[in-house]
């Protein structure tokens, strides 16, 4: 008999992670709070930094994981630990006997409306990179009507490197998804102007920085270094940007048909309660706390749990489907070994 693996969260690292356990001969049983497989990832348009459509990625997992067990709009009612197992109560009423447990609950993304100088739900012409991903998608954002805009700015670490907001941490991709944005909304217009505002811009990833230098040579796109200072909104309802050019060392002050902010990555509300269940530790940034940072992060420091993706912190699409690989490895190597 197969042996269940529960796996909770049916993002990209969930999915992934299912996959490879299909192959090693386990039963997955992916557990999925909303009404859809893919997590935020599903939401979006294009991945940096080739550009690839993300429902391609999205899409192939699904497909991988026919086989997996999945219950949609269901989420861990109750577990504990008997003795070589773990005894999950489900809120569809269904119960699992599971010899090991995958967390890969992802993230979530930062409220921008608590920056407030910001003007996020204030002011029209402010939006978030997830409502632009959607518009990408949808194109029904009345934000965006599809006339001729002048003036785009994009800003980063929207709630992440910023301790009045309870998340000192970087978000790690804002800046590589505010280059692919700032991309693709010259595309679509090309006689905008597009600003970038930064603190430091992090192009860690492979052709990340090649991906930045194509932003400023070939579409025109301007880096600000600085903080936004102002944000408010002018007769027109267009929005006028205060911002310190500490490069230049001189005030910037411009106005500007769209606003985006680049809201970083959070951890995931439910991680708390889950932790709860089951005494499984957590990390002063709320993310769940791996065994060891450096040679063991996706083992939690409770016997038979296991970890991939974003809820552990921050990570990038092949990061986390790399997470996902090795957590089906590590988890195949523990039921081997018992």
């Amino acid at each position: 008999m197969k042996d269940n693996i529960v796996i909770v969260g049916g993002g990209i690292a969930g999915l992934e992670a299912a996959r490879q356990l299909l192959r090693l001969g386990y039963n997955p049983i992916i557990v999925e709070k909303s009404d859809h497989l893919g997590g935020h990832v599903a939401g979006w348009h294009c991945l940096f930094p080739d550009m690839t459509p993300a429902k391609d990625l999205v899409t192939g997992l699904i497909d991988a994981t026919n086989q997996a067990n999945i219950f949609l709009n269901t989420e861990i009612s109750f577990m504990n630990r008997l003795k070589d197992s773990y005894n999950i109560m489900l809120s569809n009423g269904v119960s699992v006997i599971a010899r090991v447990v995958l967390l890969t609950t992802g993230f979530s993304v930062f409220d921008a409306v608590r920056k407030e100088e910001y003007g996020y739900g204030i002011y029209d012409q402010v939006m978030t990179n997830s409502d632009l991903e959607h518009w990408f998608n949808e194109g029904n954002d009345d934000r965006i009507d599809g006339s001729e805009m002048n003036a785009i700015g994009f800003v980063h670490c929207v709630g992440s490197r910023d301790e009045k907001a309870r998340n000192p941490q970087c978000s790690k991709v804002c800046c590589i998804t505010a280059i692919k944005q700032a991309i693709e909304m010259k595309k679509r217009f090309p006689d905008a102007m597009i600003y970038c505002f930064y603190m430091d811009l992090r192009m860690f990833g492979k052709k990340y920085e090649d991906f930045y230098i194509s932003a400023q040579r070939d579409y025109g796109i301007r880096f600000i270094r600085g903080r936004v200072s102002e944000v408010s909104e002018n007769i027109d309802g267009r929005v006028i940007v205060k911002a310190e050019d500490t490069l230049a060392g001189k005030p910037v002050k411009v106005t500007m048909d769209l606003l985006v902010l680049m809201a970083g990555m959070v951890c995931n509300k439910d991680s708390g309660s889950i932790a709860g269940m089951v005494s499984l530790q957590v990390d002063s940034d709320g993310f769940f706390k791996s065994r060891d940072n450096i040679a063991d992060i996706t083992s939690s420091t409770r016997e038979g749990i296991y970890y991939a993706g974003a809820c552990t912190g921050p990570k990038t699409v092949p990061e986390t489907l790399a997470e996902a690989r090795s957590a089906a490895l590590e988890i195949h190597s523990y039921i081997s070994r018992a």
